[in-house]
């Protein structure tokens, strides 16, 4: 299990409704891209952090380590606006407002995140997925999805195990050890990955597969109380955003 799913299962709001956890993390993020970067990024972004090191209970360690992830994305994103490339100035130059432009993207984006994060950390997907068959989403749609997700854990698994027994063998003394092992790694992950998929499918068949999975999703209620106090925090940091850009210089 990933440590982002392994959290989301141990979460204070894992027995919540996601639709809660969707009004808050979802809105944050859209505020995050809506509103002007300064100052309304910046709030939704220390907001986010509050909530989810707060109310949400997400450990710091473990949040920094899938936020680092995104954040890397976020700042080769925005270092690429600091340059132009071509110009009377040269073949790189720095560009015209460069800096505040990246600056500004960077929170932005490094807000989203935080807001995903939010809905990521307190959701786990298999609450998720079922409940998307009556918001709309066709069923063969989600089954694939339910499948593709725990299909993805099996083969990390595998690929986990094999690289322990290269390990155990000595496979990674060497560079010419080290493609060897990663030559057999991908031939032996690829063959177990077809295994696991047909006796998946034997398995379906046998069980009187019809075309819709079943499973069980816990039982949950949307809470009005809690959606509207999301509501009225996101309300809240609008209208502080827009109080603020014009105090401040």
């Amino acid at each position: 299990m990933l440590p982002i799913d392994a959290a989301a299962h141990s979460s204070r709001w894992r027995r919540r409704h996601p639709v809660d956890k969707a009004v808050l993390g979802l809105g944050l993020t859209v505020l995050a891209i809506s509103l002007p970067p300064w100052p309304g990024a910046a709030l939704v972004l220390v907001t986010s952090l509050v909530v989810l090191l707060g109310p949400a209970g997400v450990p710091g360690r473990r949040l920094w380590r899938a936020y680092r992830v995104p954040l890397g994305f976020c700042v080769t994103g925005a270092v690429t606006l600091v340059v132009q490339v071509g110009g009377p100035q040269g073949f790189v130059s720095l560009a015209h407002d460069g800096p505040l432009r990246a600056g500004e993207l960077l929170l932005r984006t490094s807000a989203a995140s935080l807001g995903v994060l939010l809905f990521a950390f307190t959701t786990p997907m298999s609450d998720l997925l079922p409940r998307l068959v009556k918001a709309g989403v066709p069923a063969p749609v989600v089954d694939v999805a339910l499948v593709t997700y725990r299909m993805s854990f099996l083969l990390l698994d595998s690929v986990r195990r094999i690289r322990e027994a290269q390990a155990a063998r000595l496979g990674h003394t060497g560079r010419a050890a080290e493609w060897r092992s990663l030559a057999g790694l991908g031939a032996t992950a690829f063959v177990r990955a077809f295994d696991r998929a047909t006796r998946l499918q034997a398995g379906l068949a046998g069980r009187g597969y019809d075309g819709t999975l079943r499973v069980l999703v816990p039982e949950a209620r949307v809470s009005v109380r809690f959606t509207a106090a999301s509501c009225a925090l996101l309300v809240a940091l609008a209208a502080l955003t827009l109080v603020l850009e014009r105090a401040l210089p």
